[in-house]
């Protein structure tokens, strides 16, 4: 299970509540034991909105089930799935085959979801469901379910399963389905099995009673053949459920169910739309006003440009700019004009959105320059490096300012282009060096159910442009993890597996401290050399070079490592004696619509070679969710349990929670395991994500918020 898990669980919970709005007298879509659209046990033919994420947490039967749900495309889903069952052993005799010595058996799982046909007046909705298939294959099914609404109370499921949910009073066979082994390493499509074996019918009714209240019933074709029958961990005499369900508000969504005659369980679920900020807008300095220039009759030294010769000027002009963008954290880097254009190198540390960073300096420079100067050069700079230019006629703004739709009458007028070398302006010394540092609060999860509370210090010593000396320590205050139950022995240099034994070695860990310096080497080139303790595990030397024009869709990467496994109290490099090259060539692909891919071919910390797909959809809000999947030459028995490193990842804003400025963030990834193959080193700062924001895909996506 991922290290953060847990946590991603607690920051959904406390974005719906803050989110929580007025129920509406309409049917959406319910969430079922296994977290996917559907009625109790069964899925339905529906799907979330676009967009959407769903968490549920069910329990019934001894048997705990937390997914995450996220609503790809208007049509597609996908899950992740970790499942816990107690007693897995208790009622098998020492010796029998099926008795793996396990108490709790602990299970990862993904879904994916396919919405055939949208619900009409007269037809139904229709999906086609793959679950648990790249999973271990225990509860691996296929389906394909139909569900109609008949006004706005009533709804009706029917629907037919293979595998799993065609274990039961099953009414044919498609042909034979291969068997599922206890020795088999799991991780990989199972599609030899698809929708082949017994087929068996489901069905259920769901009835709104109100805008809060909801009852249902369904008919499972689940014979829980293992666990109810082989294991006897409960029984199954019916295979009717029932259930009631309450509907705090749209997000938050809590039921009681009987279930297959003998069980009480519950379902919580819980459904955000990353599209709506659950606490509302972004708190923080109303924007200041566009400058209005005096007359040329009224002034006419301001427009001479002779104000340019005026000793002082230039120091006069810098403060007091530096004074109006202090508000919004807008650092005042470089700063050069003459009569007509000014040219101002900025640092953003608190706003989110770069199109809002560049409509605020830009207001800011109307107020202070003088009437002569009619064109704005706004560079961003990010870790020191410009990242664009943004070219804006201070007329355009002036007449635009009230006008409707204004931010996309100015985006007509805008020059977005490459950041150029800085001209030798008035640079502010007093910016560099720079200190910054932060104390959060971290749960850090290294086995299900068991991980540690504590608190991690981060700083940053910014030595000049560029150069940045950081660090980071996590100090644990409580935990219940004592031994690592879950480890098991790597057939590759263990260089993820042992992540639980550092966690066990130390209540004090040194996390990360490095040297960075960034740097321009030329126009749409980025470049990064880190040296230090670059992670947790693993320390040494990473260099990376980027290709990523201003305009440009697409970008090419390379990075270069070695790297030395660090021992577990966090200095040094004797208890492992491992050093490794690594690196990777990267492909980088804005599909638009908010679809991002990538994929990086290279050599990973074990020493294998492969290459990682990655597929992420980013919301303009900066929220981000996407998979990946790594295959490399380390092969399925190397690899071990899962066969093969693959999870989803989850992107959150802080202040997408918060409701305060705040460009930090939550980042949290699920693996169906964590494994030594297909491993790449984690260091920090890498240039795609970092420049990205300011280049034209990301501006036009969030430029909505330059007036604000």
């Amino acid at each position: 299970m991922n290290r953060r898990i847990s946590s991603l669980v607690a920051v959904s919970a406390a974005a719906v509540l803050a989110g929580s709005a007025p129920a509406l007298a309409e049917m959406r879509p319910s969430l079922s034991f296994y977290g996917v659209p559907g009625i109790i046990d069964m899925p339905s033919g529906e799907a979330m909105k676009d967009g959407s994420i769903g968490v549920t947490l069910a329990y019934f039967g001894s048997q705990l089930r937390t997914t995450l749900t996220f609503q790809i495309t208007p049509r597609i889903s996908g899950s992740y799935r970790f499942s816990s069952t107690r007693n897995w052993s208790d009622a098998l005799a020492p010796g029998d085959p099926l008795n793996d010595g396990y108490d709790t058996y602990n299970d990862r799982a993904f879904d994916l979801r396919l919405l055939l046909l949208e619900e009409t007046d007269y037809l139904p909705a229709v999906t086609l469901g793959l679950q648990d298939f790249v999973g271990t294959g225990k509860n691996s099914a296929e389906y394909i379910v139909a569900t109609k609404s008949f006004g706005d109370r009533l709804k009706v499921t029917a629907g037919l399963g293979w595998g799993r949910l065609g274990s039961y009073n099953d009414i044919g066979s498609f042909g034979d389905r291969p068997e599922v082994y206890d020795n088999d390493q799991g991780g990989k499509p199972s599609i030899d099995q698809w929708f082949r074996g017994p087929v068996a019918p489901f069905a259920g009714v769901e009835w709104q009673i109100n805008d809060n209240w909801k009852a249902k019933a369904e008919y499972s074709s689940d014979g829980y053949d293992e666990v109810a029958g082989d294991r006897k961990i409960f029984e199954r005499r019916s295979p009717f459920n029932f259930g009631v369900e309450y509907e705090y508000a749209e997000a938050v969504r809590v039921g009681l169910y009987s279930l297959y005659g003998t069980e009480i369980g519950f379902n919580v679920q819980l459904t955000m739309d990353p599209k709506r900020r659950p606490v509302g807008g972004i708190l923080g300095p109303a924007p200041g006003q566009v400058g209005t220039r005096p007359s040329r009759s009224a002034d006419p030294a301001a427009w001479s440009g002779g104000w340019t010769t005026q000793p002082g000027a230039a120091e006069s002009l810098r403060g007091k700019l530096s004074k109006e963008l202090a508000p919004d954290g807008l650092i005042v880097e470089d700063f050069s004009y003459t009569a007509t254009t000014v040219h101002l190198r900025v640092r953003n540390t608190q706003i989110d959105s770069g199109p809002q960073a560049i409509g605020r300096s830009a207001r800011a420079l109307s107020r202070v320059m003088p009437a002569s100067v009619e064109v704005f050069e706004i560079v961003p700079l990010v870790r020191g490096m410009g990242a664009s230019k943004v070219t804006i006629r201070r007329s355009d703004l002036e007449a635009l300012e009230h006008s409707p739709a204004n931010d996309t009458a100015l985006r007509g007028k805008v020059q977005i282009a490459e950041a150029g070398p800085a001209p030798g302006g008035l640079r502010d010394e007093t910016v560099y060096p720079r200190f910054t540092w932060g104390l959060f609060p971290v749960l850090r999860v290294s086995e299900p159910l068991h991980g540690d509370i504590g608190l991690r210090l981060n700083a940053s010593y910014e030595l000049r442009p560029g150069l940045v000396l950081s660090g980071s320590v996590f100090q644990k205050l409580a935990g219940n993890f004592d031994e690592c139950e879950g480890c098991k022995p790597s057939n590759l240099p263990p260089v993820r597996s042992d992540m639980a034994y550092y966690d066990l070695a130390t209540d004090t860990s040194l996390d990360r401290l490095q040297l960075a310096w960034y740097a321009k080497p030329a126009d749409q080139l980025y470049s990064r050399v880190t040296f230090g303790f670059l992670e947790r595990m693993h320390a040494g030397l990473s260099a990376e070079l980027l290709w990523k024009p201003v305009d440009s869709r697409f970008a090419l990467g390379a990075e270069v490592n070695y790297t030395r496994q660090r021992d577990r109290d966090g200095f040094g490099f004797g208890e492992y004696d491992y050093g490794v090259a690594t690196g990777h060539l990267s492909a980088y692909y804005d599909f638009g619509g908010g679809y991002l891919g990538q994929v990086d071919v290279g050599r990973y910390l074990a020493g294998d070679s492969g290459a990682t797909f990655s597929l992420d959809r980013e919301f303009a809000n900066g929220v981000k969710l996407g998979a990946y999947a790594t295959l490399t030459t380390a092969s399925a028995e190397e690899f071990g349990e899962g066969s093969f490193d693959k999870g989803i990842r989850v992107t959150i804003p802080m202040n997408w929670l918060l409701g305060q400025p705040d460009r930090g963030e939550f980042t949290t990834t699920m693996r169906s395991l964590q494994r030594d193959g297909g491993a790449r080193l984690e260091v920090d700062g890498r240039l795609y994500d970092s420049v990205r924001d300011y280049h034209m895909g990301v501006l036009d996506t969030q430029w909505g918020r330059v007036w604000r």
